[in-house]
């Protein structure tokens, strides 16, 4: 068994969790979103195992380095964090309709790599080649992936309130009666924030000290840094807007899809668009 095999039998688990989770809106069987839920841990655990095991195959190969290089590995592994902070928070607050808005963002990533790129394991660029590897791509992407859940939520806010907007009597009964109420979706995508904000600091503060191992300087407005710094604004802007003003409900919302696209475009477009140190990511 390879670690292809494993990240192959993850994306059809994760799209399986998913459209259980599809059937569960259209079912309104509770014990359908169990089951859906089951699934994904499945799916994270056996992409667990895959994780490590490529990290083994690196060494066997003479290469050995963390499998969080390239843009394959950071995509499996951004995917592998999703379904993680998913999972943190359904065990927690016990609301796995969530699961239906945050596994597409998984499955997406998982196919998108399994389908549409290099799959090898390279030696690290010279600039890679340190421990700051591991502490800075952990703590962004567990970010991102906070991020990605916050989103999630945010949809589920954005059409309960539409829906209801245009009929009140719509959370009676059809699929929004199963979505969290307003005001818990709405300190959801708070709580998934202040997972993310915290992470996303600490990431790019080991970023600054693994530039500086790297290139001797611990800041030099590269893109990467520039839309890093940009996303870091946006969710600072939605903390501060919270806590001192109060801001809640759509603005909230809104503000979190917007920190998200933003997320997206600092780990994706930079990488694929625009040119600067970072450009080996890709």
């Amino acid at each position: 068994m390879t670690s292809s095999m494993l990240f192959n039998v993850t994306t059809f688990t994760y799209l399986i969790s998913m459209l259980v989770f599809f059937a569960f809106l259209a079912g309104k069987n509770k014990a359908i979103s169990s089951v859906a839920s089951y699934i994904a841990y499945a799916g994270l655990f056996i992409q667990a195992v895959a994780i490590a095991l490529r990290w083994k195959e690196s060494y066997d190969m003479g290469v050995g380095h963390a499998p969080m290089s390239n843009l394959y590995e950071s995509i499996v592994f951004f995917s592998w964090t999703i379904v993680l902070i998913f999972t943190f928070i359904n065990l927690k607050y016990k609301y796995s309709v969530i699961g239906a808005f945050v596994m597409p963002f998984a499955l997406l990533g998982m196919a998108w790599a399994q389908l549409g790129m290099n799959t090898g394991i390279e030696p690290l660029v010279p600039a890679l080649q340190s421990n700051w590897l591991l502490y800075h791509v952990i703590t962004c992407f567990l970010g991102y992936a906070a991020f990605a859940v916050a989103c999630g939520i945010s949809i589920m806010y954005l059409i309960k309130t539409a829906v209801e907007g245009k009929d009140s009597s719509a959370s009676a009964g059809g699929l929004i009666s199963l979505f969290p109420p307003l005001r818990v979706l709405d300190d959801l995508n708070y709580r998934a924030i202040m997972i993310g904000f915290p992470l996303l600091t600490l990431g790019i503060i080991t970023g600054a000290a693994w530039a500086n191992y790297a290139w001797g300087t611990y800041w030099s407005w590269d893109p990467k840094e520039t839309w890093s710094l940009i996303v870091w604004f946006v969710y600072a802007a939605f903390l501060h807007a919270r806590i001192t003003k109060g801001w809640v409900g759509k603005r909230a919302a809104w503000l979190s899809v917007i920190g998200f696209a933003a997320t997206i475009f600092c780990y994706l477009g930079v990488n694929l668009f625009l040119s600067g140190l970072h450009s080996y990511g890709g």
